[in-house]
């Protein structure tokens, strides 16, 4: 697989879709540009490492009138949970950690964790461990710990109260958050639910202690050079901030349709992020473009290798991109009925990444096995291996779950191939 960017590599026929069916993922998301739901997006799908179809619509900054294009970044939020996801599995591949290592072992604080048992979260009741937090899972969302912006359970307000919702108390950086979530109840008993949290931060932190480096210069010398993905980082800086996307969220009123795009969708306060922040966040603090993150999926379709560059074995690609809920079970019955960046219905659990095991119960076109992750600002990706099938979407809009994007883009791509 060569791939340098996401201009078309490939005709649509070649790659066994039909070019009219395609044209029908333009038709429904221009829509939503119009109308004012998105300020603007790129879609990419590739086949078996060609790109057979790209397109950007809107606007990356509708008050400076600039265009999205095909080199624009944008905050990759949750997409790069993968990517430390990645990092970490190249350390055990050396030897370096093993899933059942307790995180106590890397981060102390971790050992001397609680677990809400009842109570309010102004004097919630706990209970020890029964076993520790370990490091699979973390890698899997069973580790018990929480996000702030649920807004659903006691413990999702003890985050919140500690200054944990949509960021971080200032001034802290990655060591320090994960001693503050130590010291925070876990939700429940690690490996005995699923649970969308900071897991995959602390993780990140794992990756620094055990490699020596920060979390950045680890990814930029395992993954994102080898990789070639020369605009990924934690922060963008110097000539690149003209292709950085503005954040956008939707207004709580008004009426979009006929009114332009900037009707329904408004600046959102974000940080700058022009100079390295103090918390490198590997659950979300990812910046990046289409073509840096279509070479991360290309790798993983490649099991691990891509142009000449092996990240990971084959065999850990193929073990992370299984289904790792105990005894088998299903994101429906086994996770906690809040948001997360996949629907439940089918779906299980890897190492990093959600994992379609029946799309009859997911009720959404696909193949058993495909994997995927999305972003807070409405991103998503998927890698579906018996097609050989990337899809790649970008836009900027927080949340994402404002409107419904991932399942729409997955039967408007699958409904195009005809091989």
């Amino acid at each position: 697989m060569a791939v340098t960017g996401t201009a078309q590599t490939i005709t649509p026929a070649d790659a066994g879709f039909d070019a009219g069916r395609l044209t029908r993922i333009d038709d429904h998301f221009k829509q939503y540009v119009d109308d004012g739901r998105l300020p603007g997006w790129q879609i990419v799908v590739s086949r078996a490492g060609e790109v057979a179809y790209s397109s950007t619509y809107g606007k990356r900054n509708i008050e400076q009138n600039l265009p999205w294009e095909s080199d624009t970044i944008c905050r990759m939020f949750s997409m790069s949970k993968p990517i430390t996801s990645v990092a970490a599995m190249i350390l055990y591949e050396e030897g370096k950690l093993q899933l059942k290592d307790p995180v106590a072992k890397y981060i102390p604080s971790f050992g001397e964790s609680e677990v809400y048992r009842n109570g309010s979260f102004v004097s919630p009741v706990t209970e020890g461990l029964t076993e520790p937090m370990r490091i699979w899972h973390l890698l899997t969302h069973t580790s018990g710990l929480t996000y702030g912006f649920h807004n659903n359970h006691v413990t999702d307000a003890l985050h919140r109260k500690a200054g944990f919702e949509w960021g971080i108390p200032k001034g802290m950086d990655l060591a320090a958050c994960c001693d503050a979530w130590a010291k925070l109840p876990l939700a429940f008993q690690p490996g005995t639910e699923w649970l969308y949290g900071v897991s995959t931060d602390v993780l990140g932190r794992v990756v620094e202690v055990v490699s020596g480096q920060s979390l950045d210069e680890f990814f930029r010398e395992r993954i994102l050079d080898p990789l070639g993905m020369t605009d990924t980082e934690f922060w963008v800086e110097g000539d690149k901030r003209d292709r950085f996307a503005e954040l956008y969220f939707p207004k709580p009123t008004g009426n979009a349709r006929g009114e332009g795009p900037s009707a329904n969708a408004s600046v959102m306060p974000a940080a700058p992020l022009d100079r390295k922040p103090t918390m490198l966040g590997g659950g979300g603090g990812l910046c990046g473009t289409a073509a840096d993150y279509l070479r991360f999926a290309h790798m993983l379709l490649n099991r691990g290798e891509l142009d000449g560059a092996r990240i990971l074995g084959s065999r850990t690609v193929d073990y992370m991109t299984r289904n790792h809920l105990p005894g088998g079970a299903e994101l429906e019955t086994f996770g906690r009925p809040l948001f997360a960046e996949t629907e439940f219905a089918g779906m299980g659990f890897g190492l990093g990444f959600s994992i379609e095991l029946d799309s009859a119960e997911h009720k959404v076109i696909g193949s058993a096995g495909s994997y995927a992750w999305g972003g807070a600002a409405s991103t998503a990706f998927w890698v579906d291996p018996a097609e050989e099938i990337v899809v790649l979407f970008l836009t900027q809009l927080l949340p994402s779950s404002t409107y419904p994007i991932r399942s729409i883009l997955q039967q408007l791509v699958y409904q195009a191939l005809v091989d």
